[in-house]
């Protein structure tokens, strides 16, 4: 019965503890040195309406806009995940396809990074490879009536170079950036 009384008392301090004490203590620490990402990274428009986050990928369709990387989970964050389709799986060939097809009806000739025909593993990327971004410039800069050589150094300036994934721009941040310069 002594050993149980232990074993109870022991079991109770670190619940406490580790239940309740640790991630309070982690949460109030994070929250007080790094209270833009403890809080989501959300992006706020000029009104202080949340627009975004620069940890969550955008569905962008329109023309003037540059495109995200495609999303398995229709950009929502609450069911994140990849498809799981394989490689020669006859849906994910024809979703490539779709995809693929769309982009070139939108005016890009040149060929296609993968990253703008397929989805991530969590379907929430909102990044794209600099390389994707680069070769949207023509069609965004024709539906905005933009100089490309203006759109490229924005694109350029918005870049991010990483040692471990290359160079990458987050398109909300780029496409918050375009809507800025009209």
């Amino acid at each position: 019965m002594k050993s149980l009384k232990k074993a109870m008392l022991l079991f109770t301090v670190l619940f406490i503890i580790t239940g309740f004490v640790y991630p309070m203590t982690v949460t109030l620490v994070a929250g007080l040195l790094f209270p833009d990402q403890a809080h989501g990274s959300l992006i706020v428009d000029n009104d202080n309406k949340v627009i975004g986050s620069t940890l969550i990928g955008q569905n962008f369709t329109a023309p003037d806009y540059f495109q995200s990387r495609p999303s398995a989970s229709g950009y929502n964050a609450a069911s994140s995940g990849g498809s799981n389709l394989g490689p020669t799986n006859p849906v994910l060939l024809e979703l490539v396809a779709n995809r693929t097809n769309t982009l070139r009806r939108a005016g890009i000739t040149d060929p296609i990074p993968s990253d703008l025909v397929m989805a991530s593993a969590s379907g929430l990327d909102p990044h794209i490879s600099l390389e994707a971004a680069l070769i949207q410039v023509p069609v965004v800069a024709k539906a905005r009536n933009l100089p490309e050589e203006k759109l490229k150094s924005l694109v350029l300036a918005e870049s991010v170079n990483s040692p471990f994934t290359g160079d990458y721009v987050n398109v909300l941040s780029l496409n918050r950036a375009l809507d800025e310069m009209r």
